[in-house]
Order: structure tokens, then C-alpha cells, then sequence
């Protein structure tokens, strides 16, 4: 199986997982009297939730 077609498969794990991970760093940046740490965990969280879009993207250039 091509890595492609794997990467499609596990489209809606890596997006759960990044949606998790992008809420619980936003709550972290609203609780926490420095936000950065918040802010960057959410933004790996959007990075991980954007992957197959970008891969699916980057293979059809």
C-alpha cells in the first residue's frame, strides 16, 4: 500500500488527535500567566491536524 493511501486512512486520527491537542494548549494559554507555552502546543496541534492535507497537497504538485 502506497504511503499516500495510508496517510488518507489515518486522516481522521491525525485530525482528532490535533484538535485535542490544539484545545487543551489554547486552555493552557487561557489559564497560565505566560501564554506561549499554551499558544505553541496549540499551534503543534493545528500542524498535526493540517498533515494529510499538506502530504495530499505536496503529492499532487
Amino acid at each position: 500500500m502506497a504511503p499516500l493511501d495510508m496517510l488518507g486512512m489515518f486522516a481522521f486520527v491525525f485530525n482528532l488527535v490535533g484538535l485535542i491537542i490544539c484545545i487543551v494548549g489554547l486552555t493552557l494559554a487561557q489559564r497560565m500567566p505566560k501564554r506561549w507555552p499554551g499558544y505553541t502546543l496549540a499551534g503543534v496541534g493545528f500542524v498535526i491536524a493540517a498533515t494529510p492535507l499538506w502530504a495530499q497537497l505536496l503529492a499532487n504538485l
